[in-house]
């Protein structure tokens, strides 16, 4: 029976925890799964419930954090060694750029005939310093060299991991897009719609506008703040922003909405006033939350394979989005997402005008999701992939 390490950045709210969660749960009864993985950082929600919740009992490895710590990170390269040493996996399979690094490192030392990584983003721009950034690009790959094969979400990032960044040659690639349970998303919707507006107080002829995710620079919530404010008396529709998610930068961006006179208000238990901008940190049933949107925004200046995007399709909802990195792969441009130019003020708040006043563009977008998203980001899909895989590369180490 081959045995899989799987080994993830941390267990916080994302598309990873998921992607892992589903792999270890579902790969067929001949492989032998473990799933290890760092925790959460304190403003991030946490994800162990996802993994519990599907009966995986994993090993938190408290050292394993998101900040580059040489103390931590050594600490928690030893214990992925220790782990490595009792269980003898035949394949590691890494998530993420720490859980890459440290985990690719402890079975390269400890010679695990299969290594596998998922990117399921990448910090080569938008996040360091050029002088970081080439560091960290210069890890990738020489790690990249001694991976059996890296996986990549999407045709883009294939591309840009391939030829923008050099991390290694195509032929070192596998493209699989993620996988989710998207059905809930999809279930119930009039019941959770009608959840959500009472809670937040949105009358019927209100245009909820919702942007769900982390609060960090790379999501780049000032786009959509200030788009906000350039609509707010442009638009002849009632709107209201929602800004779910949580992080450090909570705060600034709710001084930065409050320095431009926007109504905003911080409430994690609804009761709403009539602010133009709630913020209301994690969400745990995320899919109790789209319903009562009625667009859903994204102003990422990197982005692999966004969860919220695929989950907002699968709940029927037009998408407003900046057109970076996998995006293009994920959603049917102009059918069932408006892409916007990267960081353009200007071009994401016309195309968000354009949204709220044509209300017959909206339902065109909302009716394609569905169908779009369905099949091509189930978990059953992801995990044949994924199980094709590693037979390939089981046969050919014998």
């Amino acid at each position: 029976m081959p045995k899989v390490l799987r080994i993830i950045n941390r267990f916080n709210l994302g598309g990873p925890t998921y992607n892992a969660a589903y792999l270890s749960r579902y790969l067929p009864s001949n492989f032998e799964t473990i799933l290890a993985g760092g925790i959460k950082e304190e403003a991030e929600g946490s994800s162990e419930y996802i993994v519990r919740n599907l009966g995986i009992e994993p090993i938190v490895i408290p050292e394993m954090r998101r900040s580059l710590n040489p103390t931590n990170d050594l600490i928690a390269y030893r214990k992925l060694s220790k782990i490595i040493k009792k269980f003898k996996p035949d394949i590691v399979h890494t998530h993420a750029s720490k859980a890459g690094t440290l985990g690719r490192l402890a079975a390269i030392r400890n010679k695990v005939p299969i290594v596998i990584h998922t990117f399921h983003g990448h910090v080569f721009h938008s996040y360091f310093g050029s002088k970081k950034t080439n560091f960290i690009l210069n890890i990738e790959r020489g790690l990249a060299e001694k991976t059996t094969k890296i996986i990549a979400i999407s045709d883009k990032q294939k591309q840009e991991l391939s030829e923008t960044f050099s991390i290694a040659k195509p032929e070192k690639f596998e493209v699989i897009p993620l996988g989710f349970d998207l059905q809930r998303f999809h279930d119930n919707y009039d019941e959770k719609r009608k959840a959500f507006r009472e809670k937040y107080k949105l009358d019927d002829n209100e245009i909820a506008i919702g942007i769900v995710g982390r609060l960090t620079s790379v999501k780049n919530h000032e786009l959509f703040i200030n788009a906000i404010n350039n609509i707010k008396n442009r638009t002849s529709k009632n709107i209201r922003a929602f800004i779910i998610g949580d992080g450090e930068l909570r705060n600034g961006l709710i001084n930065h909405a409050k320095s431009l006179n926007l109504n905003t208000i911080y409430s994690t238990n609804g009761y709403s006033t009539s602010a133009l901008i709630t913020f209301t940190s994690w969400i745990k049933d995320i899919d109790t939350a789209y319903p009562g949107l009625d667009i859903v925004a994204m102003t990422s200046l990197n982005e692999g394979t966004p969860v919220s995007l695929i989950e907002a399709q699968a709940a029927n909802k037009p998408i407003i989005t900046t057109n970076v990195g996998g995006i293009e792969n994920i959603v049917i441009p102009n059918k069932t997402a408006l892409l916007t130019k990267n960081n353009c003020i200007d071009d994401f708040s016309e195309k968000l005008i354009t949204l709220i006043e044509n209300e017959e563009l909206r339902n065109e977008q909302a009716k394609n999701g569905w169908a779009h998203v369905k099949e091509k980001f189930h978990y059953t899909r992801l995990v044949n992939d994924v199980e094709n895989l590693y037979n390939k590369l089981l046969s050919e180490s014998i």
